[in-house]
């Protein structure tokens, strides 16, 4: 009877003690998600200076035809008053941390018009994000289109 009423002890206290993501991981998942949406609706808004504020300085995006761009040249992509973009959406965002750093992984809509010609896509996304003196900033982007569509 001792025996397992020891086992039991032993077998609590190991669940007791199982890692679990803390309370600050959480957080910061659900902070890095508010701040996904934040860049998103600045990029359909032009909000040149809050997207400036969340990309790192060496951020760097690679976008869906294969073309990659510094913050700089994004920011001016994001300027270009010939772009239009009526939905911006996100959606089955998952957060991954790693410490200081996190990988953010989902999909993306985006629908409007370029120059006066219609467009939309459909993407998958791969978002990291670093924790620099208690900022987060993206620090790299990947978007791409699946096969399928």
């Amino acid at each position: 009877m001792r025996e397992a009423a020891a086992f039991s002890k032993l077998v609590l206290c190991g669940l007791v003690c199982l890692p679990l993501p803390s309370f600050a991981q959480q957080k910061s998942g659900s902070d890095l998600i508010a701040l996904e949406k934040k860049w998103t609706q600045a990029y359909k808004r032009h909000e040149i200076d809050i997207l400036s504020s969340l990309l790192a300085d060496d951020f760097i995006i690679t976008v869906e035809d294969g073309s990659t761009y510094g913050k700089e040249g994004y920011i001016t992509h994001t300027a270009d008053s010939s772009v239009h973009v009526d939905v911006a959406e996100m959606s089955d965002l998952k957060v991954r941390m790693h410490g200081n750093t996190a990988v953010v992984t989902g999909a993306y809509h985006e629908k409007g018009k370029s120059k006066g010609k219609d467009y939309e896509y459909h993407d998958r996304l791969t978002d990291v994000w670093m924790n620099v003196g208690g900022k987060w900033q993206v620090i790299a982007s990947h978007y791409s289109v699946p096969l399928n569509q």
